[in-house]
């Protein structure tokens, strides 16, 4: 299964990115920043694919979040490519018959067996470039 991202350069250092089902995406690295740049927009996507599967794990357990937040966090290398070196993720969550057990356990299925995108951090992937 594929999926695509087409992404257009705005000017400075801001970009539009707009899926195949026509969302769009703000990618901003310019001195007048007006959207998140690259690497936030990674810890957002580890967030939200994370937070999915927690409230639907939840959900199926029967002790539905009645609130629930992400903190993320990443350490960057100091030299180029200046990629994360640890990426912290802290799950924030209330409900009725939620416990820090259950809440980890469902954390822990998450990143281990179905965030792709924890999945696609911690792996090799084969990165193609090709010119239009």
């Amino acid at each position: 299964m594929k999926k695509t991202l087409n992404v257009t350069w705005l000017g400075e250092q801001r970009y539009l990115g707009v899926s195949e089902s026509g969302h769009q995406l703000l990618i901003d690295n310019s001195p007048t920043k007006i959207g998140v740049s690259p690497m936030e927009a990674l810890l957002g996507a580890l967030a939200t694919c994370t937070a999915y599967d927690v409230v639907e794990i939840m959900k199926k357990r029967r002790t539905p979040l009645a609130s629930y937040r992400i903190e993320v966090e990443g350490e960057r290398a100091e030299t180029d490519p200046k990629r994360y070196t640890t990426i912290t993720v802290r799950h924030i969550a209330s409900g009725e018959g939620v416990t820090e057990d259950a809440l980890s356990k469902a954390a822990h299925l998450s990143h281990e067996k179905y965030c792709s995108v924890a999945a696609s951090i911690s792996s090799d992937i084969v990165l193609e470039t090709q010119l239009g």
